[in-house]
């Protein structure tokens, strides 16, 4: 059995509220196991025999699909990967402990060179970008609402669907399923 995360885009937010025992209902359904939820933003942690991501990726939004009547992007990460972005450092202690926020955009693919450049071309004094894998780590210095950046920003700037996540809850997800103690 291998370990993943899913990380849904489009999950109470935006007038679509889904209750999580009804998500994890519809995971079970389409034969993953453990499954569970982490807070009401779309986190599912589940194991599954399949060892293919992207295929359990795929049938996952064609499941939601079907039972919500919209399109749920899925974002999974295995157990490694998700302790390994947990533990990453994109920025120096000093700007991070100045920063009122620390955010993960999950992407379903590497950035190419052309995209991180437009990327890097959102840059301000308020915001800044590192790109580490499938993932945008975005360092605020100042409240997020004072920012011009946003998820539709970012996915517009790189015509690709992304879900944010903030570093408190991906740690915590990693301390609760991934991290051996």
């Amino acid at each position: 059995m291998s370990r993943y995360i899913a990380f849904l885009r489009a999950i109470n937010v935006g007038g679509h509220t889904v209750k999580m025992d009804h998500l994890r209902g519809l995971f079970e359904s389409s034969g993953l196991s453990s499954v569970e939820t982490f807070i009401t933003s779309g986190n599912i942690v589940f194991d599954t025999k399949s060892g293919d991501a992207m295929v359990v990726e795929k049938r996952i939004e064609k499941l939601l699909r079907e039972e919500l009547g919209y399109e749920v992007v899925v974002f999974i990460r295995t157990s490694m990967e998700l302790a390994e972005i947990a533990k990453y450092k994109p920025f120096p202690q000093p700007a991070v402990e100045k920063a009122t926020a620390l955010n993960i955009a999950f992407l379903k693919d590497k950035l190419d060179e052309q995209s991180e450049k437009k990327l890097m071309g959102l840059r301000t004094h308020i915001d800044n970008f590192r790109v580490h894998e499938r993932e945008v780590y975005w360092l605020c210095l100042k409240k997020q609402s004072e920012s011009t950046f946003s998820n539709a920003v970012l996915e517009k700037t790189l015509n690709r669907q992304s879900t944010l996540r903030g570093i408190n809850t991906i740690k915590k997800i990693a301390e609760k399923y991934f991290t051996k103690h």
